[in-house]
């Protein structure tokens, strides 16, 4: 969840390269940030609680010539956010960063006590350092220390380690928490992901589980489980040094946002969506009977909304399953079953998890991921990728409302393989793909109605409606409002907040109701007087041709209507945009919002 940086080459100038990489993986999220560099043939550690601008206060005066050392900005799991529990961590002649929870470290932390040791920080962290301090007395060989500690480990981790006694190298491994290795002449790196690296090289390895990689400025050596020396692929990242800066835009949610139409005529262009060609390049899911759709957050509600369009158009039975939940509660599985795993960087560690229990049952299994060679996409029988770049600021945008796309894109293929869409559903759809992405880029390009933001930003509690998918979309928007501009906020199918909810609702009481199902109109509409009577301000949002006038509508935002099987690519971005000109309006830290990280990789 964290971000990593380590550099080890013949630049000197470590602090300057260090704190760039970390200020390029704040978007990861985090509460402290901390560096360690050799100075003099020591190693020296400076740590700071907060934004990583208080880091660069504490290092702005070190004039320090240095070519090794390792960064890292950290979100909190074991022990409260402080200098003493940043890392990187030193204990004995060991310093080492981490990402991950060690799930045995309590345990592992009285051994340690038993022997002598004590400890400044409330960390799983500061052991892993002691441990590999500990075992270092009996074993002077790097590759076979780490290894036995790694060894002990129960949970996950990426390790960056220096040793007093080898600063001629930078030692790095993984277990289930993503870390690459970048190259470049005369320095190489370690890195929790690419925009870390990017001003530097574009030349990336990915470290498989238990990996031990050895780093010095010429040259990189991996061993694998068994310390015998592998090779892993050099790959390049596509990924430019523009695309990892938010200008012109003042953030990046927003630079995001208005990716949004360029993305969408990019994937349909990939997957030939609407063309002979995308037979062949989408999955054709006709032979199963019951689909699961397993993620997290977003990534679920996307689920969500792909589960009323496969039952709707594709006639299969679909269940969606937060990923937290389901390797715990008792599933039913048959053999036209198809397990779908949607996960934006491919490494959340609860959906692996879950990935790799079905995947013991021999349960066909389908991803939507974003990165290429992520865990999840090395392990599924069948991967799509979004197409979507890397995505920067820490609640999604863009490549939620990819996963959405997938998720049509597989309805689509489908229906059509069970001959379920007639020739003028067909035409229809085809025709929306022609328009869908100039209909949405003229609408972001517009100066967008505020109106609706100006009420939500002063209240205290704010709703939001719908019925069918369009509840589905709902609950996005209000998870998306709640990130950035930290309101209470709640999804409600609109027919049921009268049974109990509508009690919270009060004299301006904002509440959004997103219709686009003409068949659901009349019903919702109904609710939204309910709401009305009690002095809410109701927002609609809609399809322009469902805009009638209505009686107890504060305002209505409204845009062109396509085949209901794409609508919620146009409506999406709606949401987006309410709940960045709130955070705007309220002073939030929009692209980092506290207490969340990007890349969930811990359960």
């Amino acid at each position: 969840m964290c971000g990593i940086i380590g550099y080890i080459g013949k630049k000197q100038n470590v602090i300057e390269l260090l704190i760039n990489g970390l200020k390029s993986l704040e978007y990861r999220g985090y509460d402290s940030a901390g560096i360690a560099y050799l100075e003099q043939d020591k190693i020296k550690v400076v740590k700071a609680l907060g934004k990583i601008a208080s880091l660069e206060e504490k290092t702005k005066n070190l004039n320090i010539l240095s070519t090794l050392g390792i960064g890292h900005t950290r979100w909190a799991t074991h022990g409260k956010p402080s200098d003493e529990n940043s890392h990187p961590h030193k204990v004995g002649h060991v310093t080492l960063i981490h990402n991950g929870i060690i799930e045995n470290y309590q345990v592992l932390k009285e051994m340690l006590l038993q022997e002598g040791y004590t400890f400044q920080s409330e960390t799983d962290t500061e052991i892993v350092a002691g441990l590999l301090d500990f075992y270092l007395k009996q074993e002077n060989n790097k590759l076979k220390l780490i290894q036995q500690v790694i060894n002990l480990l129960k949970g996950s981790f990426a390790l960056g380690i220096i040793f007093d006694d080898d600063t001629n190298h930078l030692y790095a491994v993984r277990q289930d928490s993503p870390l690459i290795l970048g190259t470049a002449e005369n320095m190489n790196f370690i890195a929790s992901d690419i925009p870390a690296i990017i001003k530097y090289t574009n030349q990336y390895i990915l470290l498989e589980n238990k990996d031990i990689a050895i780093l010095s400025e010429d040259s990189i050596q991996i061993f694998g489980e068994n310390l015998l020396k592998v090779e892993r692929k050099l790959l390049t990242s596509s990924l430019s040094i523009e695309e990892a800066r938010k200008t012109p835009y003042e953030h990046f949610m927003l630079k995001e946002i208005m990716e949004e139409p360029s993305l969408l005529e990019k994937i349909f262009s990939i997957y030939g969506f609407g063309t002979p060609s995308f037979l062949e390049k989408i999955p054709d899911l006709s032979k199963y009977k019951r689909i699961h759709i397993v993620a997290c957050g977003s990534a679920m509600y996307a689920g969500l909304v792909g589960k009323s369009l496969m039952e709707e158009y594709a006639d299969i039975e679909t269940s969606v399953y937060i990923a937290s939940e389901y390797r715990y509660q008792k599933n039913f599985y048959q053999e036209d079953t198809l397990v779908i795993f949607i996960s934006q960087s491919g490494e959340t560690a609860d959906t692996i998890a879950c990935l790799r229990l079905v995947k013991k049952l021999g349960i066909d299994t389908l991803a939507l991921v974003n990165v290429y060679g992520s865990t999840i996409a090395r392990e599924v029988d069948q991967v799509l990728y979004l197409y979507a770049g890397v995505e920067i600021a820490v609640a999604t945008t863009k490549a939620y409302l990819l996963q959405v796309t997938l998720l049509s894109m597989l309805v689509y293929r489908t229906s059509i393989a069970k001959d379920l869409l007639n020739k003028e559903n067909q035409e229809q759809i085809k025709e929306s793909i022609l328009h869908i992405t100039k209909i949405l880029e003229e609408f972001l390009n517009k100066e967008f109605r505020a109106e609706a933001s100006k009420i939500i930003a002063k209240a205290s509690d704010v709703f939001f409606l719908g019925r069918g998918i369009d509840y589905a979309i709902s609950l996005e928007g209000s998870l998306k409002l709640k990130e950035i501009s930290y309101l209470h906020s709640e999804a409600y199918q609109a027919g049921e907040l009268k049974h109990g909810t509508i009690s919270l609702v009060e004299e301006g009481t904002p509440v959004i109701t997103v219709i686009t199902d003409h068949r659901l109109m009349d019903k919702t509409m109904s609710n939204l007087k309910e709401v009305k009577a009690r002095g809410a301000y109701n927002v609609l949002i809609t399809t322009k041709d469902l805009i009638k006038n209505h009686d107890g509508i504060d305002l209505e935002i409204a845009i062109d209507e396509v085949h209901p099987l794409l609508q919620p690519l146009l409506i999406v971005p709606i949401l987006q945009m309410i709940a960045y000109h709130t955070a705007k309006i309220r002073g939030c830290d929009i692209d980092q919002p506290r207490n969340l990280a990007k890349s969930v990789t811990v359960e």
